[in-house]
């Protein structure tokens, strides 16, 4: 099939400026404008043409998953907040004022979870590298100053600070010498995470010019080279009809023939971006560089809460040749209360999602939260009784005393760590209490009576009782 490659197909961004020039607009109710254009001021707000007039069911709206997925919504914002901020445009104020509000509502949805700042970035002496996270041994996230933005932004992405001028918030690196230089001084990192934004937004020759400086044949430690992108799904034009498009495929190219692996960490959120025949054109375009594409995304509400969404997603993914890898739990962050998930019931969705498909499928992981100490993964529900006979229980309980142990059928949740600051925790199963409510890590304690999880606890002062040595203590 032959795709239009001049001007008609040409990316354009799409925001508050210039929305109401798409014909969509008008088929909008007033409420839903006035949301777009209210929220729209303080979370990001950018979409294109493609997105509008391919994923989008307009006669679902506003229910349409993918509509959800990159249009503000009134419920996105505290009703106080909301009404602030629409009182200011009303009114005409300065843009002093409009700032001030909206900089201090920034300021109170999070804007860096999970030590983003204050852990991750790595340090030479007292300085810090910018455009750098290194949170988990092998692998190391980059981020170029020119791939810092997006073709269509989600609305509940956890960088969403990125991209509204927070000072002191956003990670850029403009060359790539100090991520080179900080390569060659850890040996032990085998993946360089290129993300942002999204890196795909970048010229060819931009990319190439990142790239190109970490194929030197003293970093052959590093075997894989990621791109974190969703642009297969809100611009496959990007891989086929862009004017540079053959020159980042053969990028790609010469990334595997110089012994490295290229891993497309593709953001599909709903079968309905796998639909388009250019999406699948691009998949294929993309693979036959000899470059994987992993999928992955968070667990949303309105958009693909429900285990269908998901079997169907993955099951369609496997066939084009796309490999299930993350259901993320949404973070902490933006507008997370108007997207969470119960952590029960995001275990409840992977898991009858993951029954009804084959193995080929079940590659996938979750449901994950990238989480401060690391990726939490839930792995379900379990009672003292599960772990241990009614003997054994009465044992226990006379020497560690009834108000720690509680009662044998008492649930609590059964968690592990797919991935962790330090390597020692992966693997390691760990009980929380169980909460019905609790839709994020912070919201989990440890049960048992213990006072801390595992990996809270000093590595010199590890505790033969914590739940770390749960394992252990049955088998004494």
């Amino acid at each position: 099939m032959k795709f239009k490659r001049q001007e008609e197909t040409s990316f354009q961004a799409i925001g508050l400026h210039n929305i109401a020039k798409s014909p969509q607009w008008a088929r909008l109710s007033p409420d839903l404008r006035e949301a777009v254009e209210v929220v729209g001021n303080v979370l990001p707000f950018r979409t294109n043409r493609y997105v509008l007039d391919e994923l989008i069911d307009w006669t679902r709206v506003p229910d349409d998953p993918i509509f959800q997925l990159v249009f503000p919504q009134r419920g996105m914002l505290q009703s106080d907040e909301y009404r602030e901020v629409r009182s200011l445009l009303r009114s005409d104020a300065s843009s002093d004022l409009v700032t001030a509000a909206v900089t201090r509502i920034r300021l109170n949805l999070n804007p860096h979870p999970a030590g983003q700042l204050t852990h991750n970035v790595p340090t030479v002496g007292d300085q810090q590298l910018e455009g750098i996270q290194h949170k988990y041994r092998e692998t190391v996230l980059f981020f170029p100053s020119q791939g810092q933005t997006c073709h269509a932004y989600c609305t509940y992405c956890f960088r969403w600070a990125q991209f509204v001028g927070l000072d002191g918030f956003t990670f850029r690196a403009k060359e790539t010498d100090t991520l080179v230089s900080y390569l060659r001084a850890h040996p032990e990192i085998s993946d360089v995470l290129v993300t942002g934004g999204d890196p795909m937004i970048m010229k060819s020759k931009v990319l190439r010019r990142y790239i190109e400086p970490l194929l030197s044949p003293d970093l052959e430690h590093v075997q894989n080279i990621r791109f974190g992108t969703k642009a297969v799904t809100y611009w496959p034009q990007r891989f086929v009809t862009d004017t540079d498009a053959d020159d980042c495929l053969r990028l790609f190219e010469e990334i595997e023939a110089a012994g490295r692996h290229v891993a497309i960490m593709g953001h599909y959120s709903h079968p309905v971006e796998l639909e388009p025949e250019i999406a699948r054109h691009a998949i294929r375009r993309i693979r036959e560089t000899g470059a994987q594409i992993r999928m992955q995304a968070p667990l949303i509400k309105h958009v693909n809460d429900d285990p269908r969404v998901w079997a169907t997603l993955w099951e369609n993914g496997v066939r084009l040749g796309l490999i299930p890898y993350y259901m993320f739990i949404e973070r902490d962050t933006g507008a997370r209360k108007y997207f969470e998930v119960p952590l029960l019931k995001a275990y409840e969705i992977f898991t009858e999602a993951y029954r009804t498909v084959s193995g080929l499928a079940r590659s996938v992981r979750g449901p994950s939260m990238s989480a401060f100490p690391g990726k939490v993964r839930v792995l379900g529900t379990l009672t003292l009784r599960d772990l241990i006979d009614r003997h054994v229980f009465e044992t226990l309980r006379q020497s560690f005393g009834f108000d720690i142990l509680g009662e044998p059928d008492r649930r609590m949740v059964l968690c592990d760590l797919i991935q962790a600051r330090n390597p020692k925790w992966v693997n390691v199963p760990f009980l929380a209490e169980l909460d019905e409510d609790a839709a994020w890590f912070d919201d989990l304690r440890p049960a048992l009576g213990q006072k801390r999880f595992p990996f809270d606890v000093d590595e010199d002062r590890e505790q033969r009782h914590s739940t770390a040595s749960l394992t252990e203590l049955l088998h004494d």
